[in-house]
């Protein structure tokens, strides 16, 4: 099951699982200051305010930095070791900010015996929590039952469904097949359909239906499925399904109307303006930041190529609408990398990167120069990745639907970038842009944060590199 938070769908296991975590740190942090005064009475402040601020402010720095780490991904594949390390790190980021907070507001220090007992304590209890929890929620229990109404062709991507991710919310009753309908679906899925669908779903105990006829004209069994409406059980449409449950926009079973009357696609002014405040903010600061590292990574492609030899790599991309504009990176190939003229993808270990190369673009210092795309406004730090126009003309008349991406600038991270390895194939693109239609369906100014919030994950993970 999956609730809405901010316009975008997120599965309720995860939104139970963080506010758990949230008191648990709370918790954590009252009971070291406890074991820290020896459970003296007299040498702990009980003020109300100054406890709800500081387990407040603890609770808060540990969220962020979760999601920073994917530990509320709904992608995260990660075993117990891989999720022992993020909560390490979460915790350890988390009492950091925790600090430095603490020097803004003295009145509410901790003290740094406290803070550390009261990270081994969320250490230990989030770990357990986590694991336990985990496995609790993939039980069958806690997710919604599903019959798909249609066993033809448009329902065959409901079976292809095999990620976890993708089942977390849902377990799949069966199909259930319309006269005349030809069968494309597993056919020991199949329910008998001599029924009345309502009582087909009691029988099944049914929360959902989802509606994946091929052919819908005449024959869409209005009656019924408003019988079963009325009685509490859900009635969706395919495309709304898969897009809930994968978080992407599915083209092949994607029609025109879904785009024009569906909701969302909102670009309002609030949006326009809210999106380039952000980005002039934080790419000021970003710029600021990382000025020493720029500058150390010039130096080091100068020490490697010669001092003759270019420090940037400038390309022309499809931004906004279509403009052409001059994207900016530190130069991670060497000089003639495309000495023929032709356009080429990025391969993994491809020859023509340099030495330098290999680790600035592993952890995407490569991409620091975009900032300066994304001051001019010709980029945002959240969007669909820009093409080059070669790849952009061969992708729109091949791929459904891709000219739609540049109804919004492009970004240096994205919701494509999180979901989908590195792009390096016209099927990649495919894949890249049922990700991309979803943002920009249900993009807004949370949603961008949270983005690049978990883009730290894909930094510091070094995922999806080449």
């Amino acid at each position: 099951m999956r609730v809405q938070l901010f316009g975008h769908p997120v599965p309720r296991s995860i939104v139970v699982l963080a506010m758990l975590e949230a008191v648990t740190v709370f918790g954590a942090l009252m009971a070291a200051r406890v074991l820290r005064f020896h459970f003296n009475p007299h040498a702990i402040d009980y003020d109300i305010g100054s406890i709800w601020a500081r387990g407040m402010l603890l609770a808060s720095a540990t969220f962020v930095c979760a999601m920073a780490f994917g530990l509320y991904s709904g992608r995260q594949r990660a075993r117990t070791v891989g999720i022992l390390v993020r909560v390490v790190a979460s915790v350890g980021a988390a009492i950091a900010i925790t600090v430095m907070g603490l020097y803004f507001i003295p009145n509410l220090w901790i003290g740094r015996p406290v803070l550390a007992i009261a990270g081994v304590l969320v250490i230990a209890v989030l770990l357990v929590l986590r694991l336990g929890f985990l496995r609790l929620v993939d039980e069958s229990s806690f997710k919604r039952r599903v019959l798909v109404y249609g066993a033809g062709r448009r329902a065959l991507p409901v079976t292809g469904l095999r990620r976890r991710s993708d089942l977390r919310g849902f377990v799949l009753v069966g199909f259930v097949q319309r006269p005349d309908e030809e069968v494309a679906v597993p056919a020991q899925r199949l329910l008998h359909s001599g029924d009345r669908l309502l009582d087909l779903c009691e029988r099944h105990e049914v929360d959902e239906i989802v509606v994946a006829m091929d052919e819908r004209r005449n024959s869409l069994p209005i009656r019924e499925l408003l019988d079963c409406r009325l009685a509490g059980i859900d009635v969706t449409e395919l495309v709304a399904f898969l897009e809930r449950e994968t978080a992407r926009v599915r083209i092949d079973v994607l029609n025109p109307s879904w785009l024009i009357f569906g909701k969302g696609f909102r670009r309002g002014s609030f949006r326009l303006q809210s999106a380039r405040t952000l980005d002039l903010l934080l790419a000021s600061a970003l710029f600021v930041l990382t000025c020493p590292v720029m500058l150390v990574t010039a130096l080091a492609i100068k020490l490697e190529d010669g001092w003759r030899s270019p420090l940037f790599y400038s390309q022309e991309r499809v931004g906004f609408a279509g403009r052409i504009f001059k994207l900016l990176k530190f130069r991670s190939m060497r000089v003639d990398a495309e000495a023929a003229g032709q356009a080429l993808w990025a391969q993994k270990n491809d020859s023509r990167v340099t030495r330098v190369g290999s680790v600035i673009r592993k952890l995407r210092i490569d991409e620091l120069p975009q900032i300066l795309n994304v001051l001019k406004g010709e980029m945002g730090l959240v969007g669909p990745r820009p093409e080059r126009p070669q790849f952009v003309e061969k992708l729109t008349e091949k791929i459904p639907y891709y000219v739609e991406r540049l109804s919004v600038k492009p970004g240096i991270t994205g919701w494509a970038q999180l979901c989908y390895p590195y792009g390096a194939s016209e099927h990649d693109a495919l894949e890249k842009l049922q990700y991309d239609l979803y943002y920009i369906k249900n993009g807004n100014l949370l949603f961008d944060i949270a983005i690049l919030v978990q883009t730290a994950e894909v930094v510091l993970m070094g995922k999806g590199a080449r």
